[in-house]
């Protein structure tokens, strides 16, 4: 099978190279175009506290001051991601592979999907932290909800590089869940 578009999602854990790395060799062992996408995984939460009170003028300034405290930080956590995502960019046109990114705000394993399906993607390329039972069911598993619900084929990549294997340049099985 080939995939003419490769979208690799990136997250800032220590796989990220390696998920990168993947993606890459996917797209020059197949002539493809690459897609990065990182997902600001955000809750808005601004408490309402205040408007429980007394409805004051003051609460109301109070809530909106806190929403545009966390509408400021989300801009800045923004900011910062394009800065780290624009590394991985440079290094795939380094490459000459035919290089897109983004970065977006919202659930990361719907966002994941929703820019597989617009950019009409053939393969999805992203990690996996390996967060079992308990922990899984807490926190939810991004990998899981991509792998069910994606709209193109998906390799979860499982696992981090050694630093053996880097240090030496060896080619590894890639384990897909």
């Amino acid at each position: 099978m080939t995939s003419q578009k490769i979208l690799v999602a990136l997250d800032r854990s220590e796989q990220a190279p390696f998920v990168f790395e993947q993606a890459l060799a996917q797209c020059k062992d197949q002539n493809s175009h690459l897609m990065m996408v990182h997902i600001l995984h955000t809750k808005v939460h601004v408490s309402t506290a205040p408007l429980m009170g007394l409805g004051t003028l003051a609460d109301v300034d109070l809530y909106r001051t806190q929403k545009q405290q966390q509408q400021e930080r989300v801009q800045e956590e923004r900011q910062q991601a394009q800065l780290w995502l624009t590394e991985y960019y440079q290094k795939a046109i380094a490459s000459h592979t035919p290089t897109g990114m983004e970065c977006r705000t919202g659930e990361p394993g719907v966002e994941i999907c929703s820019l597989a399906k617009e950019w009409n993607a053939d393969l999805i390329v992203m990690g996996r932290r390996g967060h079992q039972g308990i922990l899984e069911a807490a926190l939810g598993s991004i990998s899981s909800y991509v792998v069910h619900h994606a709209p193109c084929s998906v390799l979860v990549v499982q696992g981090k590089l050694p630093e053996i294997a880097k240090a030496s340049g060896e080619v590894l099985e890639i384990q897909a869940t």
